[in-house]
């Protein structure tokens, strides 16, 4: 099930967003500005973001820039009632992928989220599947060779989110801050240590290598 995070401090419309995320199958969790969103991101790995504009202590501006700066690739759809193209500029320029104008209509919000998260590369159901490997995010599951084993959290989403991308470089900070949170304690060795228990896990795979990019990070190349 794809987690999706609501931004909104109006909690009628909070309540009102999520609701209807849940209704058609997604986990929604929410939070009133963007300092607290990021709290939640920190305990939590969310597939798409919808975020309102205008928040006490951290507006969605901020937060957009925030989140892109420290490496987070996944959705972000903003909702305000500013529908001027300036602010629509600065949306975009912070790295929104899609705007909403409030009043907005929720169907219409569900058909966005959909788009959104077909665009991202995340398989529609939470599968990856590379050769003879499939991976599923929703059990931390990897079947193999005619076995399925459960990886650890850590490992698997680290896993996943190098073969939703296949090719492209993340930097050890990148994968740090969005596996691991801004405010972990944990430092980027942390990162090695994963991607060494995974390369020795599927040493023998003939589906994909995790290459190391000298002095930037790591990326997954399909074979």
């Amino acid at each position: 099930m794809f987690k999706i995070l609501v931004v909104e401090d109006d909690e009628r419309l909070l309540k009102l967003m999520s609701a209807v995320l849940r209704k058609n199958g997604y986990d929604a969790l929410t939070a009133p500005n963007g300092v607290e969103a990021l709290e939640v991101m920190d305990q939590n790995h969310i597939d798409l973001i919808i975020s309102d504009i205008m928040m006490p202590k951290m507006d969605g501006y901020q937060f957009t820039r925030q989140l892109r700066e420290g490496g987070y690739t996944q959705p972000i759809l903003m909702v305000t009632a500013k529908d001027d193209f300036d602010a629509k500029l600065r949306g975009f320029t912070a790295g929104t992928d899609d705007y909403m104008v409030k009043p907005i209509d929720l169907n219409e919000m569900i058909l966005r989220v959909g788009a959104l998260l077909r665009r991202s590369q995340i398989a529609s159901e939470h599968r990856i599947e590379v050769g003879d490997m499939l991976l599923n995010y929703d059990s931390f599951t990897v079947r193999w060779r005619g076995e399925e084993m459960m990886l650890p959290k850590k490992e698997f989403l680290l896993l996943y989110k190098l073969l939703s991308y296949p090719g492209r470089i993340f930097t050890r900070q990148q994968l740090m801050d969005e596996l691991w949170g801004f405010d972990s304690t944990a430092d980027e060795r942390t990162v090695d240590v994963h991607i060494k228990r995974l390369r020795e896990r599927f040493h023998d795979n003939n589906a994909f290598e995790i290459v190391t990019v000298r002095g930037l990070g790591y990326k997954a190349v399909k074979s």
